[in-house]
């Protein structure tokens, strides 16, 4: 084996495309048993369409030229976010009102939603490439040059190059590495996964009906539990649907998860009306339940958005035979989807020069 990819999200799955098209033997393992990382979707449960986006949904293609360049690449297509209308504002008077909000310059979705990217990249793999439910436990230098990926099942991976495309808090916690040095292990325990704590509200509906009102779907709350909400309807309307960010803390959404959905369809009822009470689903996807993505020091913490993090995220380690690729290490955009194509690629790229 070339080199074995820990982690087959957007990272993981970029690096192992550019690696085997440049005749690199690669291997992806993931410890969840899907794969894909934090882009998820909500899957209609006949024809597995994907119905909604319960990870990342935007992206920039007009100022993030690697997103352009991977969308050409991938043949993947993308509309404007909708934002026709006014937006319903909570908890800034008495009562909520309506305001024209401006939209992002540029703001765009997938069609079919970020796991486009994931589907495609992953159709560039060999069969068997990809193994999920394979927890990596401990990455240790051989003899001869070589380095064992040690499994939670007691199987040893022996490859020459390590990409590590886990959450970087989660490794530094689940991972022995007993190559890293101080420095680098401290980096990745001070280094936020951007999300993991967050929950996303998803609800369906038959026709997106707040457009008829002259809504644009967007909530900006104080009171919640919905602090933000956005238009997630189809480049037609259909399927129709409002997604929102859930402003409860994680130990209140455990606690009560029925209460919040409560909560959300009153919250959803309040702005849009009637109709809002009664969705075709309700699906609350919360990141920080699962132990792949966050950490207990992420739940310990305020939510913050990883800045650039330092040089060593991006440097190679143990004679240049193991590089860093998650979406939180690049150098542009960190803790998006266009980061998360970066850093998979440049460390690929880099590999390859290293690969006879």
């Amino acid at each position: 084996m070339d080199v074995v990819l820990i982690g087959a999200g957007l990272s993981g799955l970029t690096a192992a495309t550019v690696l085997r098209a440049g005749g690199a033997e690669v291997l992806v393992i993931d410890a969840d048993r899907q794969i894909g990382g934090r882009i998820r979707a909500f899957r209609d449960t006949e024809t597995n369409e994907a119905l909604a986006d319960l990870g990342p949904t935007w992206i920039w293609p007009k100022h993030q030229p690697i997103v352009a360049n991977w969308l050409k690449r991938l043949g993947l297509e993308t509309f404007s976010q909708f934002n026709g209308g006014d937006a319903v504002i909570l908890g800034y008077g008495p009562a909520p009102f309506r305001q024209l909000l401006p939209g992002q310059d540029g703001i765009a979705r997938l069609v079919g939603g970020p796991t486009a990217f994931i589907e495609a990249l992953a159709s560039r793999l060999d069969p068997g490439t990809v193994r999920t439910a394979s927890p990596a436990v401990g990455i240790h230098e051989e003899g001869s040059g070589r380095i064992g990926v040690h499994l939670s099942s007691g199987e040893v991976l022996s490859a020459q190059r390590v990409i590590i495309s886990m959450p970087l808090r989660v490794a530094a916690a689940t991972v022995d590495m007993p190559w890293a040095p101080p420095e680098l292990a401290n980096v990745m325990r001070r280094t936020p996964t951007w999300m993991s704590t967050h929950a996303k509200a998803i609800a369906l509906y038959d026709r997106p009906f707040w457009r008829d009102a002259g809504l644009s779907g967007r909530i900006a709350s104080r009171t919640g539990p919905l602090v933000e909400a956005h238009d997630h309807s189809g480049p037609s309307g259909a399927p129709a649907a409002i997604f929102g960010f859930v402003g409860w803390p994680p130990e209140i959404r455990k606690r009560d998860p029925e209460g919040l959905r409560h909560a959300i369809l009153n919250q959803l009822t309040e702005c849009f009306g009637p109709a809002a009470a009664h969705p075709t689903n309700l699906m609350v996807q919360d990141w920080a339940t699962n132990p792949n993505i966050v950490s207990e020091v992420d739940l310990s913490q305020p939510a913050d958005h990883p800045d650039v993090g330092p040089a060593v995220l991006r440097q190679a380690h143990l004679g240049g035979r193991i590089r860093f690729a998650v979406s939180e290490v690049s150098g542009v955009s960190p803790g998006l989807i266009e980061g998360a194509l970066a850093a998979g690629e440049q460390a690929a790229m880099r590999h390859l020069d290293l690969i006879d």
